[in-house]
């Protein structure tokens, strides 16, 4: 039975729709309820595992499966979670732990495989208690979703974890099955958007409700993550949080209408930008994959037409272990100190030392936008080119988040 939404409801509306159906049938039609996110491949044990689970533990009201990336199958992206009431924030369990004896096999080897994680890894059992499972996958006893009732209007984000609160605050307990697999895209392949404003709104009514003595100090953090995006010179984005603020006062829930001024392009638009006289010193930090973003091929045609062009690769300092290496031929190395006060420091001495500064979309360097007026936000699906705020702009954004932060931001006065 298949039921279409006329309009987009987000996961929040679109799991309302078939738990109401689910709820309208007569009771004991359905033992379990399989909520399952539409891009997500699973394993073909998957729903027999979850099902298992709950049979052999009558104590559980719910069993979701380990979440594995997509991107590296063979990587754990959760296997459940907790939460942390003080801000709201999950805490993801074995997130990004690779399994041994997985490494480097396709989907389609896993798939074929019957896989028990806790064969393969240390201090991990078949199944686990955890506070959250995500609604990728999460079966759910009939009786125990009917007595739990529809999800809050979130539209989306912070919906399933406030289901997951709810039901544990029933008394129930929360499974995590380590042999029930699923892939999802990880997080950090999603660049943080319109998706801030339902983050930011959604976990006040989440600690309302789970707790309430925590919401004054979050709106402080929100207050101060606005004024963050405003010196990385994403105002709109800094916008959206303080927006977040203002329209949970309001006790306003579900979709709302959002206008990004920052707008991206295709990689290729690069191609023009560096071909700019005005862009003749550039600056590129470790952060910043140009091959997965598919820039590396475009910076290094600019270098080969353009003699004028110098493109310098800021180095990983000694304490990060994952930064990217600069494959281009041609460019100028920049180091910085391992000390938190001198790599401040040395990016103070870089003050409009160069006419375009790239930054990684997913991993920013806050002081590093003091090198140039330009900046070029790159993500795995195209670029956004920014400005740096003036010192103007932020005194406002200062302002903004005191008391009337919010009302003044949706006023436009940011």
């Amino acid at each position: 039975h298949v039921i279409e939404n006329s309009e987009n409801l987000g996961g929040t509306g679109g799991f309302n729709t078939g738990l109401r159906y689910a709820f309208a049938q007569p009771e004991g039609k359905y033992d379990y309820l399989w909520l399952l996110d539409n891009d997500v491949q699973v394993h073909r044990n998957a729903l027999t595992e979850l099902v298992t689970l709950l049979e052999t533990e009558p104590d559980a009201a719910v069993a979701g499966s380990t979440m594995m990336q997509l991107t590296t199958p063979w990587r754990i992206n959760e296997m459940g979670a907790f939460v942390d009431l003080h801000r709201g924030r999950l805490l993801l369990n074995r997130h990004r732990e690779d399994v041994p004896g997985l490494e480097g096999k396709t989907l389609e080897e896993l798939h074929n495989m019957d896989i028990d994680l806790s064969d393969n890894l240390e201090d991990c059992r078949p199944s686990m208690d955890v506070e959250y499972i995500a609604a990728a996958s999460l079966l759910i006893r009939s009786r125990i979703a009917r007595e739990a009732g529809l999800w809050d209007d979130y539209f989306i984000h912070y919906d399933d974890v406030e289901w997951c609160l709810r039901i544990a605050r029933m008394g129930h307990r929360i499974l995590v099955s380590a042999c029930s697999l699923i892939w999802h895209l990880p997080a950090e392949y999603k660049v943080p958007t319109w998706i801030l404003y339902y983050d930011n709104r959604n976990v006040q009514y989440l600690l309302e409700k789970h707790a309430p003595e925590n919401v004054r100090g979050l709106r402080r953090w929100i207050r101060k993550k606005s004024l963050y995006y405003m010196l990385l010179g994403k105002n709109d984005l800094a916008r959206l949080h303080l927006e977040a603020l203002e329209d949970y006062r309001q006790r306003k829930t579900g979709k709302k209408d959002i206008v990004l001024d920052g707008c991206y392009f295709p990689p290729a638009h690069v191609q023009e930008l560096l071909h700019n006289d005005g862009v003749r010193r550039v600056l590129i930090p470790w952060t910043v994959d140009l091959v997965k973003s598919g820039l590396h091929d475009i910076v290094a045609a600019a270098m080969k037409k353009r003699s004028d062009l110098r493109v310098d690769c800021l180095v990983a300092p000694p304490f990060v272990e994952d930064g990217m290496k600069c494959l281009l031929d041609g460019t100028d190395s920049v180091q910085v100190s391992a000390g938190k006060g001198r790599r401040w420091f040395n990016y103070v001495k870089m003050y409009n030392h160069y006419d375009l500064v790239f930054q990684s979309d997913y991993q920013p360097i806050l002081p590093l936008n003091l090198a140039a007026e330009k900046i070029l936000y790159v993500n795995y699906e195209g670029v956004s080119l920014r400005h740096r705020p003036t010192t103007k702009n932020i005194v406002r954004s200062i302002r903004s988040i005191g008391a009337n932060g919010a009302v003044m931001a949706v006023n436009g006065k940011i």
